[in-house]
């Protein structure tokens, strides 16, 4: 099969599964999402992750990394495909998804936006399931793939999730009707 290289900055060129290291002491951290206007999962993510990058960033750059955190607006089915993006949000260590599965519900906000049915991402945590991770998921889990103790990648081929499809159709349906086309 062949993977899909592409250029990260000035961390070299990796493969888009994230199977390839990037770097022994570089480490790139991405935050992956739908919306940070109306999601409440996407917004508390984004405020969490924040939070525990003040703390490890320093930490990391003492141990002699070098530490870019990117965060990307997932707004079209393109994007979705360039980063391989299963489902919003999604934190990713040097091209890995920190979570080892990947857990849905219903999310009522992301559904408002595309006026269909979206489920997103819940995140599983010593027996809990939480639709905002908690700081000491996020600090472990992010430590854990930086220093090689998470699962690799298997590589396997991408297709768009139909969920994703349902709602990035559904949010240009709503935006076109809001410009003023024929609307249902």
């Amino acid at each position: 099969m062949a993977k899909n290289w592409f250029p990260v900055n000035d961390f070299e060129v990796r493969c888009s599964c994230g199977c390839d290291k990037i770097s022994e002491k570089k480490v790139l951290v991405e935050y992956l999402y739908l919306d940070l206007q109306t999601c409440d999962r996407c917004v508390g993510t984004n405020n969490v992750l924040d939070e525990v990058m003040l703390t490890l960033v320093p930490t990391l750059q003492i141990a002699g990394y070098e530490v870019n955190y990117n965060k990307v607006e997932i707004e079209t089915e393109d994007l979705a495909e360039k980063y391989q993006f299963l489902s919003s949000p999604t934190i990713r260590v040097n091209g890995q998804d920190i979570c080892e599965l990947l857990n849905e519900n219903s999310c009522g906000c992301c559904s408002k936006i595309s006026e269909a049915a979206v489920d997103c991402r819940i995140f599983e945590y010593e027996g809990a399931t939480y639709e905002v991770p908690p700081k000491e998921m996020l600090a472990e889990a992010i430590l854990k793939t930086v220093f090689g103790t998470s699962s690799g990648c298997d590589c396997r081929e991408y297709k768009l999730p139909d969920n994703l499809k349902a709602f990035f159709e559904g949010k240009n349906n709503k935006s076109s009707c809001s410009s003023g086309s024929n609307c249902r």
